[in-house]
């Protein structure tokens, strides 16, 4: 990926100065993440904040009978991170796990944080992307109790094909809140059209 396009993708609407661009982009470095490695530990407190270049990516919880809940999926051109852990500083309630082979572009704290002080449309991106995750948060929250189980598998299949592709049908099921039973009728019945 070039580093215009980088920054475009990660960044899609602030214009940056040239000076602003090359200390944007030299911030950011480029990592993989094999699949099975965690992004992030419940526990400890995030330290980076990731671009998605490739890859696929879950969020998950353990819930109180010690399964695991998952809570979010990423894919290409996704901020990948535990928004309250990396901001609060506090310890992450959730794991954040590669589910492929996951190249990502990172950028820590302390760096962030300058940027985020000191360029202006660095700080209004980063606001725009909080504010579209919270957004995209709640409408999940409200998705779960007034939705009903197909509805959330083909809004998940229009906006995220890759995962329904690629991921594990029980994975899926539990970020949806039902079995994996239920959610094999609802595939079945989605691919016959009824």
């Amino acid at each position: 990926m070039t580093e215009a396009h980088f920054l475009s993708r990660v960044f899609p609407t602030p214009s940056f100065s040239a000076a602003e661009q090359a200390e944007i982009i030299t911030a950011f470095r480029q990592v993989r993440f094999a699949k099975g490695d965690h992004l992030q530990e419940e526990g400890k407190t995030a330290r980076y904040y990731h671009f998605m270049e490739s890859g696929l990516a879950r969020s998950y919880a353990t819930d109180t009978e010690g399964r695991d809940i998952s809570t979010g999926f990423y894919t290409s051109g996704d901020i990948v991170i535990d928004w309250t852990s990396f901001f609060l500083r506090s310890p992450a309630r959730e794991h954040i796990q590669a589910l492929s082979t996951c190249t990502c572009w990172q950028l820590d704290f302390e760096t962030f944080q300058r940027l985020f002080h000191t360029i202006e449309a660095f700080r209004e991106a980063g606001r725009t992307r909080l504010v579209q995750s919270y957004v995209e948060l709640k409408n999940q929250s409200i998705s779960m109790i007034t939705d009903p189980a197909r509805e959330r598998y083909k809004r998940l299949l229009r906006e995220k094909p890759e995962i329904c592709r690629n991921v594990s049908l029980k994975q899926i099921a539990s970020y949806l809140g039902i079995t994996d039973t239920s959610l094999s009728r609802i595939r079945r019945e989605i691919a016959r059209g009824s």
